[in-house]
């Protein structure tokens, strides 16, 4: 009799953000987010440059935590939820390691708007935290890290169990923080809503 056995296991963590740290409100994050939105010349300016559709403040504000007190809840909270995460993944940090922040953005994705497939490079743990996703917002689309060595391989059918399928749609609701490690390529497809769909990003490192 045959013997098959699943190796090399991708793990995506996925927790209501309330299961550690401070209390976060949706709403005061969310009217925070527009407000910093409004404010960031700097990264209104660079997103129109880019093409960026919405607003991102990924390439102009380095210290949301200083800036609002309600980022800096949000880091002790997620810094709760990225330690959970490491243990899971059976990291060794080493006596004194640890996983700090690294940076933290906020992503307002207007209708039609979306973010392209990438991965973050230089980073251990990345995730996002959900602000709003009104009906319509686009899942997290994680692609299978094998895809650049399959060559010939054929396609998949589609009834096969989640963990072979080639891609996989994380939906997540407002006030769910997801993590996965960094090297695992990821996008966010286009928004069909006619509403924004918000999210707040984030990167840890080992230090």
């Amino acid at each position: 009799m045959s013997d098959i056995e699943s190796l090399f296991v991708t793990r995506l963590y996925r927790a209501a953000l309330s299961e550690h740290g401070p209390a976060i409100s949706a709403d005061e994050l969310e009217s925070t987010c527009y407000a910093i939105a409004d404010d960031d010349e700097a990264g209104q300016d660079w997103c129109e440059e880019n093409g960026y559709p919405g607003y991102t403040s990924y390439a102009s504000l380095t210290d949301l935590g200083w800036r609002m007190p309600i980022f800096a809840d949000l880091i002790k909270a997620l810094d709760l939820h990225v330690a959970a995460f490491a243990k899971e993944l059976a990291f060794d940090l080493g006596e004194d390691g640890k996983l700090e922040l690294e940076d933290i953005w906020i992503n307002i994705l207007p209708e039609g708007g979306m973010h392209a497939s990438h991965i973050h490079p230089h980073s251990v743990i990345s995730g996002t935290t959900y602000v709003s996703m009104p009906d319509g917002a686009s899942a997290l689309k994680l692609e299978d890290p094998r895809h650049a060595m399959m060559m010939a391989a054929p396609p998949r059918l589609k009834s096969v169990d989640r963990d072979q399928k080639p891609f996989i749609y994380a939906a997540p609701k407002v006030g769910d923080v997801l993590l996965w490690e960094s090297w695992l390529r990821h996008e966010v497809p286009m928004n069909m809503s006619e509403d924004d769909r918000i999210s707040v990003s984030f990167n840890y490192k080992w230090v």
